[in-house]
């Protein structure tokens, strides 16, 4: 693939913002026809189209329903699209003005929260709109989430759609609660870059052309792969709204480092994917109005979009990136990536001055988080091969929850590090060695990325784990095989202080699902070990059980609510497969195995996902 860094920068004319009403009428009854709010939101979006054009930049211009209702708006997009060739798109946020909550009778504007009925009855008044008012249909849409009964929908009845915005990335309890416990929308769990959606559900991607939903999604906002994860993603994406509402900014001079590494660190992805980058922006005028917003004048919220602009338009003067539009991104992706293709980011953290490194990977069958200050520990498991089906909306058992549901999520579920009793989901190993253990969740290492043909592979720097009289070098390999829906691990003795020593190695994994804090219920799970022959099975109860088995083939755990199997294999007839029921207190599950190793011996464990049965 040749080495290309594209970016998407997307404006709509929203004439009613989310946030704009409380501040520009403040004091007043609300109306969200008041003139002074309609003209000064037009005035924003006319100075983010020239603050683009003036960096030599063209814009995806995603008309809201509310601006196909203003005869200006219409023709600012005709122009602008006539003469710099931006593309006239449709946006599914920005629904609140007078005609739709005429019709509509609520102030709900997410279009994935709204029944099925009304969900295709908005598509069909936006969009007749929208050709009433331009002559022909859109060929890209968007919001902050789309689910796959309206992306489905979407394309069967217009079927030129081709791109879409779909979903905005760890977007879940945590920017819930940072939001005072206010912003009832979940959606963690999916792709952080561009991705083709399988029909079932819009987080997965789609493995094949059966399952294929027949758009590109793209994020909502390119965040921090680090400090979004860790923290609160509003304050950490490569829209200047979210820098300015981290306070990440030089208060003296204005200047904004952090947003330049940060879309510098999405340009190096290209070194993990075959020589494509990309990044996006995806704004609204709200944020950017008059009255200030986020303790920052006019003047700053100005800047930081004017500066962010023109470091995009020096990149592309040097060559360096190409500016494309939706549909022109999408075809582009269509053309040169594949369904199994794999979206990896070796992530660093560019804003607090650690050495921490995270590895992101994600294909049709999983998503997944490696923490190298975790010894390479897996955190993050959504299990995309279940292609689960989530309906969301009124209606629906998912009102407000549109993540995909995890296996092991350390924010949520504790992790390695626990207040008290019990364990959090991890994916690691432990040591043992004359009564002494030391568990690889507290080996700091850092990664190397290679591939080799199909098969990515993360090389982690040695550890040395010190015993009362022993020392131990070990090294971590992980190996993620295109298209395989399993993770190869391999932990390799590379030298022992005392070469005829022997320790014990203990290969876990700690799980549960869920998509928020709160335990779901685990009594559906069965857990079981088999060598081929014979099978132990425990069926979940909260009593505390284990079982065990010398030469287990597979160590497996079937959750009929995510319909998801997971299980953890290896090859070595000596290692003991086991499994553990948790209990109340601790509602987990744990599937492993150990195994005695040498100075320079190898183990491999494969950690495999499936649909279930």
């Amino acid at each position: 693939m040749d080495n290309k860094f594209i970016v998407n920068i997307i404006h709509r004319p929203e004439m009613v913002p989310e946030y704009a009403e409380k501040v520009t009428g403040h004091g007043k009854e609300e109306d969200i026809g008041r003139k002074a709010l309609l003209t000064e939101s037009l005035d924003i979006f006319k100075t983010q189209q020239s603050i683009a054009h003036k960096n030599g930049l063209k814009t995806t211009i995603q008309m809201t329903y509310a601006s196909l209702f203003n005869d200006e708006a219409v023709e600012l997009a005709k122009a602008d699209h006539e003469k710099y060739g931006d593309e006239i798109a449709l946006s599914l946020l920005g629904l609140p003005c007078k005609e739709f909550r005429e019709k509509y009778k609520t102030k709900d504007f997410c279009i994935w929260m709204f029944s099925m009925e009304d969900k295709k009855s908005i598509v069909d008044d936006v969009f007749g709109k929208f050709h009433d008012r331009f002559g022909f249909y859109p060929e890209s849409t968007g919001s902050y989430y789309m689910d796959a009964d309206l992306v489905n929908y979407i394309k069967e009845k217009y079927p030129m759609v081709k791109c879409a915005v779909a979903t905005c990335w760890e977007e879940g309890p945590k920017a819930y609660h940072t939001c005072n416990n206010s912003w009832y929308t979940f959606m963690d769990g999916g792709p952080w870059a561009p991705w083709i959606p399988s029909k079932q559900n819009v987080h997965a991607p789609a493995a094949n052309e059966a399952e294929d939903s027949g758009i590109v999604a793209i994020p909502h906002l390119s965040r921090d792969l680090l400090a979004c994860y860790d923290g609160n993603g509003s304050n950490f994406g490569t829209h200047p709204q979210n820098v300015l509402r981290g306070m990440i900014y030089d208060s003296k001079t204005w200047d904004f480092p952090y947003l330049y590494n940060l879309i510098d660190q999405y340009r190096d992805l290209a070194k993990y994917n075959n020589g494509y980058a990309y990044n996006m922006m995806f704004v609204g005028p709200g944020w950017m109005n008059k009255m200030g917003r986020w303790e920052a004048p006019y003047e700053l919220l100005l800047k930081s979009y004017e500066d962010g602009m023109a470091y995009y338009g020096q990149l592309k003067k040097e060559g360096k990136l190409d500016d494309m539009t939706m549909a022109e991104f999408a075809d582009y992706y269509r053309e040169k990536r594949t369904f199994t293709e794999p979206e990896c980011a070796l992530w660093r953290d560019i804003l607090y001055g650690s050495d921490k490194q995270l590895f992101w990977y994600c294909d049709p069958f999983m998503r997944v988080c490696a923490n190298m200050d975790q010894g390479g520990a897996i955190v993050d498991l959504r299990p995309y091969a279940a292609k689960l089906e989530w309906p969301v909306g009124i209606g629906t058992k998912h009102v407000t929850d549109a993540s995909y549901p995890f296996l092991i999520q350390e924010k949520y579920r504790a992790g390695y590090f626990t207040h008290y009793a019990g364990e959090g989901t991890v994916r690691s190993a432990k040591l043992t060695y004359k009564g002494e253990e030391v568990d690889l969740c507290l080996c700091r290492t850092k990664a190397h990325f290679s591939q080799e043909g199909k098969t990515r592979i993360l090389t982690l720097d040695p550890v040395d784990i010190e015993f009362y009289d022993l020392t131990v070098k070990l090294q971590t390999k992980m190996y993620f095989e295109e298209g395989s829906s399993a993770i190869k691990i391999e932990r390799n003795i590379l030298e022992m202080s005392d070469p005829n020593a022997e320790v014990e190695l203990n290969e876990y994994m700690v799980a549960c699902y869920g998509t928020t804090e709160y335990s779901e219920d685990m009594s559906n799970i069965t857990l079981t070990c088999t060598d081929g022959a014979s099978t132990k099975e425990i069926k979940y109860e909260y009593k505390c059980r284990e079982e065990n088995m010398q030469g287990a083939t597979e160590v497996v755990a079937v959750i009929p609510e995510i319909e998801t199997r997971v299980s953890l294999s290896c090859g070595n007839k000596d290692a003991v497969g086991y499994i553990k029921e948790g209990y109340a207190f601790s509602p987990m599950f744990t599937l492993g195995y150990t195994t005695k190793l040498k100075d320079k011996e190898v183990f491999a464990t494969w950690l495999n996902l499936a649909k279930a049965n």
